[in-house]
C-alpha cells in the first residue's frame, strides 16, 4: 500500500492541516492501492496564499528563464518516464503499454510544445501600422486553480501547467482523488527542476471540498477545469461570485461521419478509437454515422472489429483495454447498455456484464449497437465507456443535422475521399475540433469545444492566451527598441 499523505505547498512537502484519509482503489482488483489525504479549507488557503506571494516575482521573471525551467522539467520527466507510466496504470487502469506510450507520452509532448510556443510568443505587440503609439501587452492573470480529471491525467495537467508557466501565472493543482499518484510524482519533478517556491502547489481533495474552495476563493484569478459538464456548471456558479475567469474543457458526444467513399481503414479506425482508454475519453467518436448504401456492411465490420478487442489486466503488456475507473462508472455504463437494449437498438457486439472469465475488477465488454435512433439515451448521453452507437443517414444534409443535434460540441470526425465535401463539412459541423480521415492534428493545436463541451482552448498559443490578460497601452514611445 502506497502512503502519500502530504501536500506540496510553497516549495516543500507539508503535512495536511485539516486532511482526512482517502483510499485510492486499483480498478483492476477493486482493492486499495494507496492512501492519500483530502485537504480542507486551511490547506487550500495555505496553497493559494503561497501562490499569491510568489506571483509578483514569477510574473517579473523573464520568459526565457521560465521556459528554461520547462526545458529542465522535460529532461527530468523523460528520466522518470517509467515511474509515471506505472503510477497511471496502477491507479486508473490504463494498460501499461498505453500508459507508457499515450498517457505518459502526452504529457511529454505538451511540455515540449509549450517550450516551442513560449519561445515564439509575442508578449508585447504593436496594435498596427495605423496606430504607431498603441501597444498591446500580454500579462499573466495571476493565481490559477487547476482542477484535473483521472482519465488522461498527465495530458490535462501538462496542458494547464505548461501554459501557465509560459504566461507567468502561479498555480494550485487539485488532481482527481481517483488518480492522484501521477500528479504527486509530477510535483516531485517540478521541485527537482527548481521552480521557485509557491509557483506550483498541489493539494489533494475532492470536488465538493478543495474543488469548490478553489473555485470560490477570492485570491484565485482563474479556474481551469477539465471534467464533466455537470461539474463544470457547478464550478461556473461558484466562481461567479468573485468574477474570476473560468476555463472549461467538458464532455463530448462526437459524431464520426462515414461516407460510402471512405477509405478501407475508416471503420476499424473508428471502432478502435472509440475503445481506446476503455472509452474514457471526452473526444471519443462515440456516434458512428454511416451512409445508408454501406450501412449493413459497416455494421458487420464494426461488430467483428469490436469482437477482436481484448480486455485484460492493466499490468500485462499488450494491445488490450483495461477496466473502467470505479464502481460508479461501471454501474453507469451497464445502465446505459441496458437502456440501449430496452429502447430497441440492435446489439451486435458485447452487451451487459463483465467479459467472460472476469468476475472481479471494473471491466466492461466492448459493445456496439446498430440501428440507434436520434433521441435514444445511448445517442444523447456521454457514456464514457467502450460503447459505440451506429446511426444510418441518407445524405450529407441529414448527416450534418443529426451530428449537430447534440448538447455537446467537442470533436467530430469525417471519413470521405471527396476533399470538397470534407472541407464543406468542416465548416458546417458545430464542434471545436474536426478530424478528417484519421488525421489527429499537430502538436500545439487548440483543444476545446463549443456548447456544453466547454469554453476556452488548451494547447499552443491559444492555451497560453487563456492564462493571460490583454492590456492596451496608448501613447507608447514608438521609437523604443522592441
Amino acid at each position: 500500500m502506497i502512503e502519500k499523505r502530504q501536500f506540496y505547498i510553497d516549495g516543500a512537502w507539508v503535512e495536511p492541516v485539516a486532511g482526512t484519509a482517502c483510499e485510492v482503489t486499483n480498478p483492476a482488483t477493486e482493492e486499495p492501492c494507496a492512501t492519500i489525504s483530502l485537504g480542507g479549507q486551511a490547506d487550500t488557503d495555505a496553497a493559494v496564499a503561497a501562490a499569491r506571494r510568489a506571483f509578483p516575482g514569477w510574473m517579473a521573471t523573464p520568459p526565457e528563464e521560465r521556459i528554461a525551467l520547462l526545458e529542465k522539467l522535460l529532461t527530468i520527466y523523460k528520466a522518470r518516464w517509467e515511474e509515471m507510466a506505472q503510477a497511471i496504470s496502477l491507479e486508473m487502469g490504463a494498460p501499461i503499454d498505453l500508459a507508457r506510450k499515450a498517457q505518459t507520452g502526452a504529457g511529454y509532448g505538451h511540455l515540449k510544445d509549450f517550450v516551442r510556443t513560449g519561445k515564439a510568443f509575442a508578449f508585447e505587440r504593436p496594435l498596427g501600422d495605423h496606430a504607431p503609439n498603441d501597444r498591446i501587452i500580454y500579462e499573466p492573470i495571476g493565481v490559477a486553480a487547476m482542477i484535473t480529471p483521472w482519465n488522461w491525467p498527465m495530458n490535462q495537467i501538462t496542458l494547464k501547467f505548461g501554459a501557465a508557466v509560459v504566461a507567468g501565472c502561479t498555480m494550485v493543482l487539485k488532481p482527481s482523488e481517483e488518480a492522484p499518484l501521477n500528479a504527486m510524482l509530477f510535483a516531485e519533478m517540478v521541485h527537482e527542476a527548481g521552480f521557485p517556491p509557491g509557483v506550483f502547489n498541489l493539494v489533494n481533495g475532492d470536488g465538493a471540498g478543495v474543488g469548490t474552495q478553489l473555485s470560490g476563493h477570492p485570491e484565485v484569478d482563474i479556474v481551469s477545469f477539465t471534467g464533466s459538464t455537470r461539474a463544470g456548471v457547478q464550478i461556473s456558479k461558484t466562481a461567479a461570485d468573485t468574477l474570476k475567469k473560468v476555463h472549461l474543457e467538458l464532455g463530448g458526444k462526437g459524431a464520426n461521419l462515414i461516407f460510402a467513399d471512405a477509405d478501407a481503414g475508416a471503420v476499424e479506425r473508428g471502432v478502435l478509437d472509440m475503445m481506446q482508454n476503455t472509452g474514457q475519453s471526452c473526444n471519443a467518436p462515440s456516434r458512428m454515422m454511416v451512409e445508408r448504401s454501406v450501412y449493413e456492411r459497416t455494421v458487420e465490420a464494426a461488430a467483428e472489429i469490436a469482437g477482436r478487442v481484448a480486455v485484460g489486466p492493466p499490468a500485462e503488456a499488450g494491445d488490450h483495454i483495461g477496466p473502467l475507473i470505479n464502481a460508479r462508472q461501471f454501474d453507469k455504463v451497464q445502465d446505459l447498455i441496458q437502456a440501449g437494449i430496452d429502447e430497441g437498438a440492435r446489439l451486435v457486439a458485447g452487451g451487459p456484464g463483465r467479459p467472460e472469465g472476469m468476475n472481479r475488477g471494473y471491466f466492461a465488454r466492448p459493445t456496439v449497437f446498430a440501428d440507434v435512433a436520434p433521441g435514444m439515451r445511448i445517442e444523447r448521453e456521454e457514456i464514457f465507456g467502450p460503447v459505440l452507437s451506429i446511426i444510418p443517414f441518407e445524405d450529407e444534409a441529414e448527416a450534418v443535422r443529426i451530428a449537430n443535434d447534440t448538447d455537446y460540441g467537442l470533436t467530430n470526425f469525417v471519413q470521405t475521399a471527396d476533399p470538397e465535401r470534407a472541407n464543406r463539412l468542416a465548416r458546417q459541423l458545430r464542434s471545436g475540433m474536426v478530424e478528417m480521415n484519421g488525421h489527429g492534428g499537430g502538436g500545439g493545436r487548440p483543444f476545446g469545444g463549443m456548447k456544453r463541451s466547454g469554453q476556452g482552448r488548451e494547447g499552443g498559443v491559444w492555451g497560453v492566451e487563456d492564462f493571460m490578460e490583454v492590456k492596451a497601452v496608448s501613447g507608447w514611445d514608438a521609437a523604443e527598441p522592441s
